[in-house]
């Protein structure tokens, strides 16, 4: 009986040391899954809000949740429907699965809800019938995925709900890119139509599904809101050892999304 008390306080000692590092391994684990989530942009089709080599956080409340923002909790919602859904706001920036290969992740900026009439006009967008205002921001560097610098006009648009956020143009409004003239989309229920900052190098809802895999984006797909920028490299001009701590965008760190 001695023994079996002895060996019973022995477990109890044991649980109540492993009790504390166990329930932090659930906070650390139910944070990354339900809360908030780290993500990496590899592309500059979000420049100038976005850089190649940021690394974010996303926030997983916001939208509800699917199996594509909790794919690993029993129960999870089909990406068809969302627990404690909430649709985005025209002008979020958000990271959902792209329609063709759900492995696949992607970063947009919201312009366009279910039921409004989206198209591009000479590279201006128009919603519900309205050309959206742009004015000149001066000019900027724009990172090209091969390491190479171009510049690109700065615009500021303004949505329909009065939310502004940076544009890139890399070619002139006279100049027609692909997909600055379209058709009227018309979104449709519990679908989301997303496009890039950088408008000239953006593969995003203006395209068809069989193009480039974006399309109208189902409400179900989308995993998180982009927050904020935690930190940022530029990778592709790290070339001599030398120059590899001054590669750190330090004026990006813990700068907000908008």
């Amino acid at each position: 009986m001695r023994e079996t008390t002895k060996s019973n306080k022995r477990v109890r000692d044991i649980l109540a040391t492993l009790r504390e590092p166990a329930a932090a391994v659930l906070i650390v684990f139910a944070s990354t899954t339900a809360l908030a989530q780290p993500f990496y942009v590899p592309s500059g089709s979000m420049e100038p809000t976005l850089q190649i080599g940021d690394a974010l956080i996303g926030s997983k409340f916001p939208y509800g949740y699917s199996r594509y923002s909790i794919p690993w909790m029993p129960g999870a919602p089909s990406a068809a429907g969302r627990l404690f859904g909430e649709l985005p706001q025209r002008g979020d920036v958000v990271i959902f699965r792209l329609t063709r290969a759900p492995g696949t992740t992607f970063i947009k900026r919201v312009v366009g809800l279910p039921g409004d009439r989206i198209q591009m006009i000479a590279g201006h967008l128009w919603i519900n019938g309205r050309i959206l205002p742009v004015r000149p921001a001066g000019y900027d560097k724009v990172e090209m995925e091969n390491g190479d610098e171009v510049t690109a006009a700065r615009f500021t648009e303004t949505l329909p709900n009065g939310r502004e956020h940076p544009i890139f143009k890399l070619h002139d409004w006279s100049v027609a890119g692909p997909y600055d003239n379209t058709d009227v989309f018309v979104v449709p229920p519990r679908h989301l139509f997303m496009m890039g900052d950088n408008r000239d190098d953006s593969c995003d809802s203006r395209f068809p599904i069989e193009e480039c895999g974006v399309g109208f984006v189902p409400a179900g797909n989308l995993v998180a809101r982009a927050e904020i920028v935690v930190g940022s490299y530029d990778y592709l001009n790290a070339h001599a050892i030398w120059t590899w701590l001054s590669q750190f965008r330090l004026s990006r760190f813990l700068s907000g999304i908008r």
